[in-house]
């Protein structure tokens, strides 16, 4: 079987899996943000935390609920790795650097999952499992919670009420994200993913030294990481690791993981709108973009130009044997069109047309199908701006889902779509521009670049992959992408909530002749090419400066 072959039946296989799970893990995530009833299990979080759940939220409420429970998951994360040489099962590892345990605790919250360090030689288990691993189920949870603010904004009508925050904060990592998590990990295990809490042994004989290794929880953290579209890896070489990511069946199960919740989300949307169609055209833009990207990264990374990518069936430098051009064109499309970041190759070693696709596919929003919740609330973002765009063309009022699109809900969307273009080039510009942050670049000219806007761009967009050749382990590094990722996670979700809340209060407008469709495929074409004409418009000059000044010369 040819590599290329081999490659489309992957992306077959997976489009089938995704499918079969689509409608009951949507209709079920439906379910569990609209019942009123509570677990047991949960009434004693609710009592442990001093939490109302049948309280209903108005935005402002909601939002400080968002913003308190993170400030204090960045706090406490902080503090134990501060504290890491004082605790057992530290594996001897000394306390992490301020500047460091910083950006960590930062990256793990905001859901990006960056990584300035070595995992397996700086973090013990304790802080792996009672930080690291934690923060993967929340702080996806958060996300969720978020988007289904934003769909209730939609459904409901003459109220600002959008729910309870921590209702739909338990609610998403009790009775969605660890159950989904603990099949996950069994089945990684059953591929030979490690389990375990042993400590460093040395492992053979490597040039008259041997090599060290540590154990872990690794299956269990794999799983939230991909269900959580989080991305952090136990191991520096992430889900290239054969620890994490063992087998060809292991690496497209864990994409399948990656794009599982999200598109189903579309699903949900859907049945608590009210309309399953709004859904489907919602999902037929994030799988429309989705499918085009790994085409087109598939094409670049098989290309044959010259002996070298003929021998070996394409781009295989950087890339995994056991997992080949087609696994890692799949998965590097996934996680960085998702809020992912986890990796399974080493992007920089892509062509430079293959780059260019990884850095366009987070500078999108990552919203094709995105992140847990984030890629739902930014998709409905851009399907605001596509209906705004269209009113504008017949000179009518824009509508979506039975609510008026006016002045104040599109600030809201304009606001939210520029904040991370503008952390991200701004940050850039400021490395390029001072003269110790260049000294990071393992390359220099457009390939240097690309190493930097790729770091701002997954900081800002919350994607936590790196283009690797960065030694981003460094004061300026660490302060400034955690800033990036703090105000690129929480202030969009400003404007989302405060749109949810603006929505939530208007009356329903009845569907006239002059209603734009929005279930209709017209619509849904529409909403890809304003995806594309607004990314391409705002990043065009910094990708020109790098992936295809490099991918033109090569």
């Amino acid at each position: 079987m040819s590599p290329v072959l081999a490659g489309v039946l992957q992306l077959l296989a997976l489009i089938a899996a995704l499918a079969l799970a689509y409608v009951p893990l949507g209709d079920y995530m439906a379910k569990v943000y609209s019942s009123d009833k509570h677990w047991r299990v949960e009434k004693w979080i609710y009592k442990g935390i001093g939490a109302n759940p049948n309280t209903e939220m108005r935005w402002p409420a909601y939002l400080r609920g968002v913003l308190a429970f993170s400030a204090v998951g960045v706090l406490f994360l902080y503090l134990l790795q501060r504290l890491q040489g004082h605790l057992p099962g530290s594996l001897g590892f000394a306390a992490i650097d301020p500047d460091q345990a910083f950006n960590t605790a930062a990256s793990f919250v905001s859901n990006t999952n960056w990584q300035s360090y070595y995992g397996e030689q700086a973090m013990g288990h304790v802080v792996q499992t009672g930080g690291l691993a934690v923060q993967n189920f929340v702080s996806a949870a958060v996300g969720i919670a978020v988007a289904v603010a934003l769909v209730r904004g939609f459904a409901r009508s003459r109220t600002g009420e959008l729910g309870n925050f921590w209702a739909d904060l338990v609610r998403g990592t009790i009775r969605i994200l660890i159950p989904i998590s603990m099949i996950g990990a069994i089945v990684l295990v059953a591929c030979g993913a490690i389990q375990n809490f042993s400590g460093i042994h040395s492992v053979g004989q490597f040039m008259g030294g041997s090599q060290q290794w540590n154990g872990g929880a690794v299956a269990s953290q794999e799983a939230i990481k991909e269900v959580g579209t989080n991305g952090g890896g136990y191991f520096n070489a992430n889900s290239a690791h054969p620890f994490e990511n063992p087998t060809p069946f292991s690496n497209l199960f864990e994409i399948f993981l990656i794009l599982l919740i999200p598109f189903a989300l579309t699903r949900t949307f859907g049945r608590m709108v009210g309309s399953l169609k709004q859904g489907y055209a919602i999902l037929a833009a994030m799988a429309t973009i989705w499918v085009g990207f790994t085409a087109l990264m598939m094409w670049t990374e098989f290309a044959h130009h010259g002996p070298a990518f003929q021998i070996a069936g394409g781009a295989m430098e950087g890339k995994e044997t056991r997992i080949g051009v087609g696994g890692s064109s799949i998965f590097a499309v996934a996680t960085t069109l998702t809020s992912t970041g986890a990796v399974d190759s080493f992007h920089s070693s892509f062509t430079g047309l293959g780059g260019g696709i990884t850095l366009l596919s987070m500078q999108l929003g990552e919203i094709a199908p995105g992140g847990t919740g984030s890629g739902l609330y930014g998709m409905l973002i851009m399907a605001i701006i596509a209906v705004f765009i269209a009113g504008l063309m017949v000179g009518r009022t824009p509508e979506y889902l039975g609510k008026k699109i006016g002045t104040r809900e599109i600030k809201f969307a304009a606001c939210y779509i520029l904040i991370t273009p503008a952390l991200a080039l701004v940050f850039t510009a400021a490395a390029m521009a001072l003269p110790t942050p260049g000294h990071s670049m393992t390359n220099s000219g457009a390939h240097g670049f690309s190493e930097i806007l790729y770091a701002y761009t997954s900081g800002a967009n919350n994607n936590g992959s790196a283009f690797a050749g960065l030694n981003a382990d460094t004061q300026w590094f660490n302060s400034t992408i955690g800033i990036a990722m703090l105000l690129g996670r929480f202030l969009p979700m400003v404007f989302v909530l405060a749109l949810a809340g603006s929505l939530a209060e208007q009356r329903p407008v009845p569907a006239t002749a002059g209603t734009l469709r929005t279930e209709k495929p017209l619509f849904t074409g529409l909403l890809v090419g304003a995806i594309l004409i607004i990314t391409g418009l705002t990043y065009f000059p910094a990708l020109a400066l790098g992936p295809l000044a490099e991918g033109l010369a090569s």
